[in-house]
């Protein structure tokens, strides 16, 4: 069981990050953890906030306006859920990252939209790894093609990949971890954010620079 004490989690979690980098050379300061706060209430939130916490992520836009008007901006926000095309607008008053760029058509819409607001937004591309039907994203064969597109948007720049593998155990999920970081590679870019509150010790061990724990840090969440 998960502790509901927020600081004692957070403690947790970097202990674990830190051993994960140094596991493989590298150090604690090299990942970036975003606590993924949906359907955490506001306490919690800030209890994290007030421990350290250095990143939130959400996953709707509906979910995060409300957040963002009780904390304000004391870390960046990252989008880390599906973003609809008609709330490209909003999500760009929000947040500082969008790490689920999942297709050409939102890309553009991004740009569009950020043009007008005179920012470049940081970006990350979601790769589905396992070709799973029901997911969205690039495939490995798409990103060369679509970062040809993107690189002619001038409003957007996309930093690195993300994924959410297939459904499994630590090791199971490692390999889509390697694969991400393959690809990521081939491509020069240098983010990947992979491994949430199951398996990012793996994903760390396997070259993840951003994490996405929601449990591990906030505790359970509440039934549906």
């Amino acid at each position: 069981m998960i502790d509901h004490d927020v600081r004692a989690n957070l403690e947790r979690v970097r202990e674990r990050i830190a051993g994960a980098a140094d596991r493989t050379g590298r150090r604690a300061t090299d990942i970036l953890l975003v606590g993924v706060s949906k359907t955490v209430d506001i306490t919690r939130i800030r209890q994290a906030l007030d421990a350290g916490l250095p990143a939130l992520g959400e996953n709707r836009v509906q979910e995060a306006r409300a957040k963002v008007a009780a904390l304000g901006r004391p870390v960046p926000w990252h989008l880390v859920g599906h973003l609809q095309t008609n709330k490209v607008k909003e999500a760009l008053e929000l947040f500082d990252v969008i790490q689920s760029l999942d297709r050409l058509s939102l890309a553009e819409e991004i740009d569009r939209r950020a043009r007008a607001r005179g920012r470049t937004v940081d970006c990350l591309l979601e790769i589905n790894v396992g070709n799973e039907p029901q997911k969205t994203g690039f495939t490995a064969d798409e990103v060369g093609a679509a970062l040809d597109r993107l690189a002619k948007l001038d409003c957007l720049r996309v930093r690195g990949l993300m994924a959410i593998p297939p459904v499994g155990t630590p090791d199971e999920t490692r390999p889509w971890f390697r694969a991400l970081r393959a690809l990521g590679e081939r491509h020069g870019l240098a983010e990947l954010s992979m491994g949430m509150s199951a398996d990012f010790e793996a994903a760390i061990e396997e070259g993840a620079t951003i994490v996405r724990v929601g449990t591990a840090v906030f505790g359970p969440r509440p039934p549906r």
